[in-house]
């Protein structure tokens, strides 16, 4: 009788364990800017973690609402007034990226720049495929450049806001990302939830630990057909990633994409990607453009300027750069052909 009443007890401790598992790991895949995001949870009970999944899953569906550069929404209103140029009341969900698309596309010399969305759409990067055909022709890029749009060209007065140049049009891209993945954060925060990872396609934003080990991801290879290396992300920290082999589209053997530099109007040629860490998701997602658009040459002078410490870039020649922070922090799978390290940045994170 005692062993039954042993293994009856036994078995009602391993019911109660599955039932309130606070160590195991909880996954969720919601869609954002039609690309998936995987959330993952570490050391809560499964309730808690059906909660947080279902509320960002709103969440993530209302922001891709607010912020889609293309599709009806907040923001496409928005870039309807700013081209008429006349005074209007700013929309609340929009003001936030326009307020730190200021300070970001300032520190950066202006290399991200939101306000060039007119290009990019001429480019044919407004669409959910990729496109198709010939590049646009150069005196229609031409013509846009000279028009030079910048988030300067947007006036605000309170909660009035007004365009000053008819080709301006916001496309904040991966910042837009960035902005979500901090208020998502802050919401597993109020939950309780104190070790969460959130990866949407590659750009990572992490709290606590996965255990007793820090968070960790992989970083592809430029041409995505393996990965280059792995980084410990630590508590609070958002790893940024920009490449030329996201949403491009060749013609005649050239590949173009969809980064491109607002001084020509042309995807840049001499970057193959760049990845960057900071605390800041949305400093580090415009900081991974401006860096790609900076490319081998100007690229230590804008990550000063951003306050940017960890940066690793892979020019068209096969060389990888890196900071010396960086360098502390990336384990490669491979070692690179070509690798340099760069002298200390003054930037501190």
């Amino acid at each position: 009788m005692r062993i039954v009443r042993t293994l009856f007890l036994g078995l009602v401790a391993l019911y109660l364990a599955a039932c309130d598992d606070t160590s195991g790991i909880h996954q969720d895949r919601p869609k954002f800017f039609n690309n998936e995001i995987e959330i993952t949870l570490y050391g809560v009970d499964k309730t808690t973690a059906t909660q947080a999944f279902a509320t960002l899953k709103e969440d993530f569906e209302y922001m891709h609402f607010m912020w889609h550069p293309w599709q009806p929404g907040p923001l496409g209103r928005t870039n309807e007034l700013l081209a008429m140029t006349g005074e209007f009341s700013a929309n609340p969900s929009v003001l936030p990226l326009i307020e730190k698309s200021r300070t970001l596309s300032h520190a950066s010399n202006y290399l991200y720049n939101p306000a060039i969305g007119k290009l990019i759409a001429l480019w044919g990067f407004h669409q959910d495929t990729a496109p198709k055909g010939p590049p646009p022709t150069a005196d229609k890029i031409a013509s846009l450049v000279r028009q030079n749009p910048t988030i300067n060209d947007i006036q605000l007065n309170g909660v009035r806001m007004r365009g000053m140049n008819p080709v301006l049009q916001l496309d904040f891209g991966a910042m837009a990302k960035g902005l979500a993945m901090e208020r998502e954060i802050s919401v597993l925060k109020n939950l309780g939830i104190e070790h969460a990872c959130i990866n949407a396609g590659g750009d990572v934003k992490v709290i606590g630990k996965r255990g007793d080990q820090p968070w960790q991801i992989k970083i592809p290879a430029p041409d995505d057909n393996e990965m280059l290396a792995a980084l410990d992300v630590f508590d609070g920290e958002s790893v940024f990633t920009t490449k030329d082999s996201d949403h491009f589209y060749e013609y005649k053997g050239k590949r173009y994409h969809r980064v491109l530099d607002p001084r020509t109007g042309y995807p840049v040629e001499h970057t193959k990607m760049v990845t960057v860490i900071h605390p800041d998701a949305l400093t580090a997602a415009a900081a991974a453009t401006a860096l790609f658009v900076a490319g081998p040459e100007e690229w230590r002078s804008i990550a000063d300027s951003m306050d940017i410490t960890h940066v690793m870039l892979t020019d068209n020649q096969g060389r990888t750069l890196l900071t010396p922070a960086m360098a502390k922090r990336v384990r490669f799978y491979q070692q690179p052909a070509k690798i340099e390290i760069s002298p200390p940045l003054k930037a501190k994170m």
